[in-house]
């Protein structure tokens, strides 16, 4: 029997980078802050973060093919990662905008983290998509 706990907005930061490459992404790194092993099941027990730009009504799919073998368990002051794909590299996303906020679910909760994004905005269309909850921030990038 696992003696961890689900991650929490309470129990983890939060923080999400604009990266260079893969191009058009995101990386959100969660980090324990916790005195206990905590798992990353993830909003609604998906494994993979719900993340909301501003006043979005839905939250991203994943890539499914990103799914670990795993649940991804963080000691203390340990890290792990997802990346957001923020717009098409071929430009075939459409409902284009720039986005000033960013609310991360990581639990079955409503309470959100949220991460400050650069000043100018991110810009996101609807081909957006997350990665599942990874332990290495090279896996967290593959997609």
């Amino acid at each position: 029997m696992s003696s961890s706990i689900p991650c929490s907005s309470a129990t983890t930061r939060m923080a999400a980078t604009e990266v260079s490459r893969p191009l058009n992404h995101m990386l959100l790194t969660v980090t324990n802050i916790g005195s206990k092993n905590c798992d990353l099941t993830g909003h609604d027990l998906t494994g993979y973060p719900a993340v909301r730009f501003d006043e979005a009504q839905s939250v991203p799919p994943p890539f499914e093919d990103s799914k670990p073998q795993a649940v991804v368990t963080l000691a203390p002051g340990e890290s792990g990662y997802a990346s957001v794909l923020l717009t098409s590299a071929d430009g075939s996303g459409s409902g284009g905008y720039t986005a000033k906020s960013l609310a991360v679910y990581i639990d079955p909760s409503e309470s959100a983290a949220r991460p400050s994004l650069p000043a100018k905005g991110v810009y996101v269309d609807d081909s957006i998509r997350v990665s599942y909850w990874q332990s290495t921030m090279a896996d967290a990038l593959k997609w």
